[in-house]
């Protein structure tokens, strides 16, 4: 459903473009000028060209605002590659953890030594 909605508010947004493009403007726009023996006259290609513009344009905040509260719902993620699942291994501990026999006892972590050399404890 949310799919098909897109597709169509992809349509709406394509054919409000074209029929902004369509408008005659200062310059012209993109249409040349209709002849008076055509189908429609100037003045009724211009009515109908901005009675669409309108409905268009109500139609696309209209599903603009219908696709972000059905997007809001969903409940599936779009990317899932970095969720890490939660396993039992990564618990923390539950019992007492017993101190580490080569640390020092004074709270004082040893300075790291760059040439391997093994700190002595004071």
């Amino acid at each position: 459903m949310f799919t098909f909605l897109l597709i169509v508010h992809a349509i709406i947004a394509a054919l409000l473009v074209a029929v902004i493009l369509m408008q005659r403007s200062e310059g012209g726009g993109l249409t040349t000028g209709g002849s008076p023996s055509g189908l429609m006259s100037a003045r009724g290609a211009a009515d109908f060209l901005t009675r669409s513009t309108a409905i268009l344009g109500g139609l696309f905040i209209a599903m603009s605002i219908l696709l972000a509260a059905l997007a809001a719902t969903r409940h599936d993620a779009i990317d899932t590659t970095l969720a890490r699942p939660a396993s039992p291994a990564a618990a923390a501990p539950t019992g007492p953890v017993a101190p580490d026999a080569g640390a020092p006892t004074n709270g004082v972590a040893p300075a790291p030594v760059e040439n391997g050399a093994v700190p002595i404890a004071r």
